[in-house]
């Protein structure tokens, strides 16, 4: 089996963005270079052509490996980023927040992640 595309997990993505941005999805379809009918389609699970695919990770700012699904054997040998190292990114792009707001919020995601852990470790 080689790698594929998690069309459900794009979807998600786009529709966690479309809803804090207030947009509906015509509206991101027109942003993001799109066709109204492809996320229609996406939204009844199909999947985007490469095309579609690359303007819809563009629009949403993540890199495209987001949304792979690897076979195990053919998984990239690389360590897994912490969720604390693929929130901060994130975090700072967020240009309505002040530096000092947006370092808070990390601190704070940090601090959450950290009590999360050493909870699951007293168990």
């Amino acid at each position: 089996m080689t790698g594929r595309l998690d069309a459900g997990k794009l979807y998600a993505a786009l529709d966690a963005e479309r809803e804090a941005n207030g947009l509906s999805w015509r509206q991101l379809a027109a942003e993001s270079g799109v066709s109204t009918s492809l996320v229609s389609r996406m939204g009844n699970g199909h999947r985007p052509d490469l095309d579609g695919f690359i303007a819809l990770v563009q629009w949403l700012g993540m890199p495209a490996e987001t949304f792979m699904i690897w076979p195990e054997e053919k998984r990239p040998k690389r360590r897994k980023l912490s969720l604390e190292a693929q929130i901060a990114p994130l975090l700072r792009a967020q240009d309505e927040l002040a530096e000092d707001d947006r370092q808070h919020l990390i601190d704070m995601v940090n601090m959450t992640i950290r009590h999360f852990r050493a909870k699951k470790k007293g168990r």
